[in-house]
């Protein structure tokens, strides 16, 4: 028998076998590749709208911290805390439900906003009649009227949920953008003013609530979908059970990010709750920034990602993880170095003992933003359940770890509390729950060793610099900065993409 005859030695393009494997391959390249270049786009217009939203904050931040006291802030703590945690639970899940739907969602849209402008409404009079009592908790009482106004906008959100979903599932970043920006600029109408005219932590919340509301409406008007609500059982079944379990997630995840600031207000007071909560949102700028950004188009992407071959949504984590590394890395390095400088300069020396408490905080900023990707992975599959655990594990450890940390060391040993159980629990709970999902990360290993080196690098070159430099704040954080940051840009990204950059620039 001849080598055709047995099918030996055919070309591999005769083999019906290696014809669909080839095709399968270059299918789902395809799909990553039309999946990737649309969340781009969205992760762009998501990342100028951070950027808008984060500058507006940051602007705010800087005036009322020159208009207020410490105290001020930590009462704001208190009901920003509150709303963080039923803004994480008042939809019960119908956001991530809608991006993840597997179907039209117009069939989905009239049920889901019942439910989420009821459950929000319910978990709104919960607060506003335990408002007193949770102030008390957190050492604050003065605190309760403040939580109750703030966490007004949790009854926009329910309205607005699935209009939201719709414009991240169809990755209309760019319409979220300029709502999210002109509620900005409404937040920052109210609240400046308000702080001018004496009104403390009410010029935060009134800002804030104002900003929600103007935020709402347009987000309302550029959802496009039909305006009913019905109640459909089967609907709300698979709401329901995508949901409840997501929600219980963000909701532990909540206490995690916000329990601080209940034990720091009850074991040290309203000054000291200041300090850490200024520390708390300078480390929140780049998961606020970035973070918020890659979540409005990571949950649709892996989603879609995960509606085709399970090859596909692999293709994107392996390529999403070292991108996410190499952006936080070096500004956590930065950070944690220059942070005294930081705080001084933009806030002035009123406000100094934070800085201590951003150094070690930094370790937490690197831990969320790898738990929010595997959160988000973990959402896309539908395994709700798994983020449920992974959450829980965390808090367990975390809080205890919270307590002992903040009376043993104050402000500083919370943030020290934060950065270790996060990186010695949240992180490998984080990998294992996604090794069970079937997506194992061990592939992604080799691509990381190049940001390690190039942080390690960062973190030296700042080092010798500032000892070098040593001429005043200003001085002292930007040459160190720049320094420390062009070494890690240049022993991370190739030589070869260097030079197509070159090449672009030279048309």
């Amino acid at each position: 028998m001849s080598e055709s005859e047995s099918g030996q030695g055919r070309d591999a393009s005769e083999d019906p076998v290696a014809v669909g494997t080839a095709v399968a391959a270059e299918s789902t390249a395809e799909q990553v590749g039309t999946i990737g270049r649309k969340a781009g786009r969205g992760l762009r217009w998501s990342l100028v709208g951070n950027l808008g939203t984060k500058l507006g904050s940051f602007t705010i931040g800087l005036i009322l911290a020159r208009l207020l006291v410490p105290a001020d802030f930590g009462v704001f703590a208190v009901a920003a805390a509150a709303t963080a945690f039923v803004m994480h639970v008042n939809d019960i899940g119908v956001i991530a439900a809608g991006v993840q739907w597997r179907g039209r969602l117009e069939d989905m849209a009239p049920t889901g906003t019942s439910i989420a402008i009821a459950f929000s409404s319910l978990v709104y009079a919960a607060f506003f009649f335990g408002a007193p009592a949770f102030a008390t908790l957190a050492g604050t009482p003065d605190a309760a009227p403040v939580v109750r106004l703030l966490t007004l906008v949790i009854i926009v959100d329910g309205i607005t949920s699935c209009r939201s979903a719709a414009l991240m599932r169809r990755f209309e970043q760019d319409r979220l953008t300029k709502a999210t920006m002109i509620g900005m600029a409404a937040n920052f109408v109210v609240a400046v003013p308000l702080a001018f005219g004496g009104a403390g932590a009410y010029s935060f919340a009134g800002g804030q609530v104002a900003g929600s509301v103007v935020t709402g409406i347009l987000v309302w008007r550029m959802g496009a979908l039909p305006l009913r609500l019905s109640f459909d059982r089967e609907v709300a079944r698979k709401l329901l059970k995508f949901g409840i379990p997501l929600a219980a997630s963000l909701g532990v995840e909540s206490v995690l990010l916000n329990a601080d600031y209940v034990i720091v207000g009850n074991v040290l007071g309203a000054a000291a709750l200041g300090y850490y909560l200024l520390a708390f949102n300078v480390s929140n700028w780049v998961p606020g920034l970035v973070g918020t950004a890659v979540r409005y188009v990571s949950i649709p992407s892996f989603s879609r990602l995960a509606e085709q071959e399970p090859e596909a949504l692999a293709t994107g984590v392996r390529r999403s993880v070292p991108v996410l590394i190499s952006a936080i890395l070096p500004v956590a390095v930065l950070m944690a170095i220059l942070a005294p400088y930081m705080v001084v300069f933009l806030y002035s020396d009123k406000w100094a003992a934070s800085a201590d408490v951003l150094r070690f905080l930094t370790v937490l900023m690197v831990v969320r933003m790898l738990t929010s990707l595997a959160f988000d992975i973990l959402t896309s599959l539908g395994a709700t359940r798994a983020t449920v655990w992974l959450n829980a594990g965390w808090a367990i450890a975390l809080i205890p770890a919270l307590w002992f940390g903040t009376h043993l060391d104050g402000i500083r040993g919370a943030a020290i509390s934060h950065g270790i159980v996060a990186l010695l629990v949240a992180l490998p709970l984080a990998v294992i729950a996604l090794h069970r999902a079937g997506v194992p990360l061990l592939p992604v290993v080799p691509a990381l060793v190049r940001p390690a080196i190039g942080a390690v690098l960062c973190a030296v070159a700042t080092l010798i610099t500032l000892r070098l430099v040593d001429s005043g704040v200003f001085v002292n954080l930007f040459v160190p900065g720049v320094i420390g940051m062009l070494v890690f840009v240049l022993t991370v990204v190739p030589v070869e993409q260097f030079r197509q950059l070159r090449a672009r620039l030279a048309r």
